[in-house]
C-alpha cells in the first residue's frame, strides 16, 4: 500500500487504494445504524484510474495544479463494458435476505476472475440514502460468478449498493459500480448528523484531527482510545490498520481511502493514530466511516464533516453507533 493514499469515487475517481479477494468472509462487516440526523451521499472509484479536473478551492491556497478535483463516480451501474446486475433489488426491512448480484462483461457474461487487493476480490459497500445505515461487506463468489451475502437492513427506505473491484482481464482498471436497493416497510427519513470531531463506538473513542478540502489533498488523523487510554495494538484488517469510506451527502458519491504505510513495514505503528490523505471532489457535507480492528473485532466510527473547512467542528457527542459483524 502506498503512503500516498488514494480516494476512490464509486464509478469515476477520487484518491485512494482499495482491495479484494475470492470468497473472503461470508459474514457481515461493520454496520452503522440509527446514528440519528442523516442525509444522502455518494460514490466514487479509486482516482488512480480517473481523470481529474481542476476546481478552485474555496478554502484558498495552493496552485491550480495541486487542486485537481477527482470526478465523482459509483453513480452509474455500467462502465467500461462492465455492468452490476443486482439480482435482489428489493428486500424487506428487518428480515434476513441473501443479497445476490453478478458483474457482467460487455458480452453479458458473468465475470469469474478478479484481481486480489487487500485480501478480497470485491468489496461491497451498502449505505442508506440518509446515511444512517452503513455496511462494508465481503460477499462470497460462486463458481458461476454469482456473488451473495446475507443482509438484514434495520430500516425501510432507499439504499445504494456499491461494488468495488478490478477484473483480472489484461489492462482492466479498478471500477466502482452502483445500483439502487429498496427495503420495504414503514419509512421515516433522518437528517444528516451534525458535524462532529469525536465518535464513540463499542466503548472506544475516536478523535478526528484534520478536514477535507475540495480539489486539494489534506491529512486526516484518527486517534483511537478506550477508557481514556490510547489503543496501541490495533490489528490488521484487510491489510491495513484502518479503512476509511467517505460518502457525499446528496448524491451518494463514494470515496474509499487507505492509510499511509502498512502493517509490518517497519515504520507504521499499530495505533493509536491512523493517518489518511484525502481529496474531496467538491464542497459539501460528507459522512466518514472508519473501520478498525482490535481484540479480534471490527468496529466502525462515524463522523460528519464539511469539505472546505480546516477541521471538523466539535459538537456534542452523537449516540453510539450500532454494529453487526
Amino acid at each position: 500500500m502506498n503512503t500516498g493514499l488514494k480516494i476512490t469515487a464509486f464509478a469515476a475517481a477520487l484518491a485512494a487504494t482499495f482491495g479484494t479477494a475470492y470468497g473472503v468472509g461470508k459474514g457481515i462487516d461493520p454496520v452503522v445504524a440509527d446514528v440519528t440526523d442523516v442525509a444522502a451521499s455518494g460514490a466514487a472509484r479509486h482516482d488512480s484510474h480517473g481523470e481529474a479536473s481542476p476546481e478552485p478551492d474555496e478554502a484558498g491556497g495552493g496552485d491550480a495544479e495541486q487542486r485537481e478535483t477527482p470526478a465523482a463516480g459509483g453513480l452509474q451501474i455500467s462502465e467500461d463494458g462492465y455492468t452490476l446486475d443486482l439480482g435482489t433489488p428489493t428486500v424487506t426491512a428487518g428480515q434476513r435476505t441473501d443479497l445476490r448480484f453478478v458483474i457482467r462483461d460487455e458480452n453479458g457474461r458473468a465475470v469469474t476472475a478478479y484481481q486480489r487487493e487487500h485480501d478480497a476480490e470485491l468489496h461491497l459497500i451498502l449505505a442508506s440514502r440518509d446515511l444512517v445505515t452503513y455496511r462494508h461487506l465481503h460477499p462470497t463468489r460462486a463458481a458461476d460468478g454469482t456473488w451473495s451475502i446475507p443482509v438484514d437492513l434495520p430500516r425501510a427506505g432507499g439504499y445504494r449498493v456499491f461494488a468495488d473491484f478490478t477484473p483480472a482481464a489484461e489492462g482492466a482498471e479498478n471500477l466502482v459500480l452502483g445500483a439502487d436497493l429498496a427495503a420495504s416497510g414503514p419509512y421515516k427519513p433522518e437528517k444528516l448528523p451534525a458535524l462532529n470531531g469525536t465518535a464513540r463506538t463499542d466503548g472506544y473513542e475516536v478523535e478526528l484531527d484534520g478536514g477535507m478540502r475540495p480539489g486539494a489533498a489534506s491529512e486526516l488523523k484518527l486517534k483511537v482510545s478506550r477508557d481514556g487510554s490510547p489503543v496501541t495494538d490495533l490489528q490488521p484488517y484487510l491489510g491495513a490498520y484502518g479503512h476509511l469510506v467517505a460518502l457525499r451527502s446528496g448524491d451518494l458519491a463514494y470515496l474509499h481511502v487507505h492509510p499511509g504505510g502498512e502493517p509490518g513495514d517497519g515504520r507504521t505503528a499499530p495505533g493509536p493514530t491512523i493517518s489518511f490523505t484525502a481529496t474531496a471532489p467538491s464542497t459539501g457535507s460528507y459522512r466518514l466511516f472508519l473501520d478498525f480492528k482490535h481484540e479480534g473485532k471490527v468496529h466502525t466510527a462515524a463522523f460528519t464533516v464539511r469539505a472546505g473547512k480546516a477541521t471538523a467542528s466539535e459538537t456534542p457527542d452523537e449516540p453510539s453507533a450500532e454494529h453487526s459483524h
